[in-house]
Parts: structure tokens; C-alpha cells; sequence
């Protein structure tokens, strides 16, 4: 297979596949010692069938060479490219040149709106749709270690040679039910620059906290601001520079200088001097100084800070499970847990609630929170019945 390692041998196969309807694409990459992902291999291949020429591995790491090729194919809407799971890989390119894919076809998301289950792998698929299987062996193998052996070419290769067939059966069975529309909304949410960006003035909302003071916040999210930051700057894991353990001790403790600093248990040793050190003290001071009115306050989406019906909750769920089931799409796709409680307590401003999802779910879930429609049982299912607007006024005044 070959292996491409110059700017001028992707030049040319970007421009062989920019005559094809489709590319397939896929990464490997390491994020275990950086903070954002860093590129090891590209694989892609053209519809066809003789690999030699369809397939290719490219070597981002291969001195000199230039992805500009690839972003151009990537820009040029008349070829559709299909990825499997495309979050990461996204991200990766994102961040690397400000672009995402143009059209965009994600075979997980695809899988999901066509009956595949809320856990559509890439190997279940291979095996359903392309009736084959997939050699796992070099799953975990370290991609940025040079030469690659042949069976980290084989194993990379086979995530866009059976991807085709599974994008050219998932786009039939789109056309066949009418859902294309529905992957496209999925579509433009998955190319939304706010899905890739933690800006570290909000990476404090990801963390658990032990107290909802006012006080201890101001100082978790001074804290996360700054390991957020130094992360990104750096390039390196936000655990690196402290753990989120390490985090919920300094709010507690407050130290206020180098020797209180160097008494915190959880501290890794390089945090205890220079950069760090310095900023986890600026960090403490800046937090300390919040205002009241200013002071963060704990996210108010839990269930037991909404007023949640638990009754309705639980009618939502087997609406959900019903409606999922008939249509044959996931539910995970639908609504989340949150999203079902939050309904049940009378909010409306929730995904399952807005395009497709509305059509499957969402108002047949108004309509029950609001007492028009009730569940029944008819033979093992589950259906809907209509409560007319008497009745519904004769229920209320019992």
C-alpha cells in the first residue's frame, strides 16, 4: 500500500480523489502527553476496489510535508467525506487549520438514525454491513513511532476500505426512509467551531465540586482558569499541571505563599515552584477578591434542583423507548436522562424539543406533559392515545 511522505505525492492524490463523489477518511493520533491531539497517520480512500491505487496512507510526521492539499479537497464541496466517529478527528483539524470537512457524513451518527442501537462501533458495522471483520491487534499500538510495521498499515488501511461500503449502504437506506435531513442537522452541530473550543474561563463548570459557597467556586474557577490556560499554551494535559483533586484542595486550603503552597498533599512537585506555583497563587488571590454579586453560582440543571415530577419522568422514558423502537433510530440520538427531567419539569428549551428530533419525540412529549395524550398498552406495545379536551378538563377538576 502505499505511503505517502511529500506535499507533491498528496497534491496528486487529492486531486485523484477530487474527481470522486466520495473520500473516506480516517486518523490516528496520541493525546497522552499533549493537551490537543497530535496527528500521527491520515488514511483516505476513493470508491473502488483496487486498494494499490484507491487507498493511501498519508504521514503528517514525514518531514516537509504540507497538508494544504488535503484542506483544499477538504474545502471542495462537490466530494462528500465520510469519517466514522468524526469528533476527535475534527477536532484535530480544527485546531490545526481552522477548516472541517465540506459536505460531512459521519457513519456513527448515521448508524444511529438508521436502527443501529445507541452504541454503533465501527466493527459492529464492518461486520453487519460489509460482512467482514477488523484485526483489533494494533488498536493501541503508538502511532508515532517510526517505521510503522506492516500491521499497523493493515489495520489503519482497513478504516477506509470497508468504510465505503458502509457509507454507500448507510446513504441508500437515508434516500430509502427519507432521514438525509436528519443526519444534516446532526451534521452542522458536529462542524460547530463552540463543539471543539473550552475557552478556560468555563472550564471550572466540568469540575465536581464538594461545596456550592459562593466563595469556594470563585476561587475553582480562578484555579481552573489558569491550569486551563497554561495547558493550552503549553500544549501539555491539564493533569500535568495539577490534578483536579489537587484543584478542590488549594480552594480549601487558600494558600497564600510558597511555604503554605509547599504543605498541600496533592500537589505534583513541579507545581510547587516557578510558573505554576506563582500562578496558583494568583489564581487563589484573584478569587478571593470576587465580589458577592459576582461569585459563581453551581449549575442549576440536576434533577434535585429542578422540580421534577418523577411520575412524568418515567412516562417520558417509555415514550421515548416506544417512539425509538418504532422508528428504529437511537434514543441516546434523542434525549438524554437530563433532557426527560427537565421536560418533566415543565422546561422547554431542550434539543429533543427542535427539528427532527420534534417530529419522533418532542411533541408527543409536550402533549403528554401538557395531560393531551396518554400511554397504553396494545399487545406488547406501547401506543399513544389522544385525551380529548373534555375529558383532559374533567381529569383536572377531579
Amino acid at each position: 500500500m502505499q505511503t505517502i511522505t511529500t506535499t507533491e505525492a498528496l497534491e496528486s492524490y487529492c486531486a485523484h480523489a477530487a474527481k470522486f463523489p466520495y473520500v473516506t477518511v480516517d486518523t490516528e493520533f496520541l493525546r497522552e502527553r499533549t493537551y490537543y491531539s497530535k496527528l500521527c497517520l491520515i488514511q483516505m480512500a476513493v470508491a473502488g476496489e483496487d486498494d494499490a491505487q484507491d487507498a493511501v496512507l498519508v504521514d503528517p510526521l514525514a518531514e516537509g510535508l504540507s497538508l494544504a492539499p488535503l484542506y483544499r479537497l477538504f474545502a471542495d464541496e462537490g466530494v462528500v467525506k465520510v469519517f466514522h466517529a468524526a469528533r476527535q478527528d475534527l477536532e484535530i483539524f480544527y485546531h490545526d487549520a481552522g477548516i472541517f470537512p465540506k459536505p460531512l457524513f459521519d457513519t456513527q451518527v448515521a448508524a444511529m438514525v438508521c436502527g443501529f442501537g445507541d452504541q454503533a462501533g465501527y466493527e459492529t458495522l464492518v461486520r453487519k454491513i460489509a460482512r467482514a471483520q477488523v484485526d483489533k491487534s494494533s488498536r493501541f499500538t503508538d502511532w508515532s513511532r517510526r517505521p510503522l510495521s506492516e500491521a499497523q498499515k493493515k489495520y489503519a488501511i482497513g478504516d477506509v476500505t470497508h468504510l465505503r461500503r458502509i457509507y454507500e449502504w448507510l446513504r441508500e437506506e437515508l434516500e430509502r426512509n427519507g432521514r438525509a435531513s436528519w443526519l444534516d442537522e446532526e451534521m452542522q452541530a458536529l462542524t460547530s467551531p463552540e463543539t471543539y473550543v473550552i475557552e478556560p474561563e468555563e472550564a471550572w463548570k466540568r469540575l465536581k465540586t464538594r461545596s456550592n459557597s459562593g466563595a469556594f467556586l470563585a476561587i475553582v474557577r480562578e484555579l481552573a482558569r489558569f491550569r486551563e490556560a497554561y495547558a493550552q499554551a503549553r500544549n501539555i494535559p491539564r493533569n500535568r499541571v495539577f490534578k483536579d483533586d489537587a484543584l478542590m484542595e488549594l480552594a480549601s486550603a487558600r494558600p497564600r505563599d510558597m511555604k503554605e503552597l509547599g504543605r498541600m498533599r496533592l500537589l505534583l512537585r513541579e507545581a510547587r515552584k516557578g510558573e505554576i506555583a506563582q500562578g496558583i497563587l494568583a489564581a487563589i488571590e484573584a478569587g478571593l477578591a470576587v465580589p458577592g454579586q459576582d461569585r459563581p453560582r453551581p449549575a442549576s440543571n440536576g434533577r434535585d434542583k429542578l422540580q421534577v415530577n418523577p411520575a412524568l419522568a418515567e412516562l417520558l422514558r417509555v415514550l421515548l423507548k416506544a417512539r425509538c423502537e418504532q422508528e428504529k433510530v437511537a434514543q441516546k440520538l434523542i434525549a438524554s436522562a437530563a433532557d426527560l427531567d427537565a421536560l418533566a419539569a415543565g422546561k422547554r428549551d431542550v434539543a429533543a424539543l427542535r427539528g427532527w428530533r420534534a417530529q419522533v419525540f418532542g411533541k408527543d412529549a409536550v402533549a403528554l406533559c401538557e395531560g393531551k395524550l396518554a400511554l397504553g398498552a396494545r399487545g406488547k406495545r406501547v401506543v399513544t392515545l389522544a385525551i380529548p379536551a373534555g375529558e383532559e378538563a374533567a381529569e383536572s377538576g377531579a
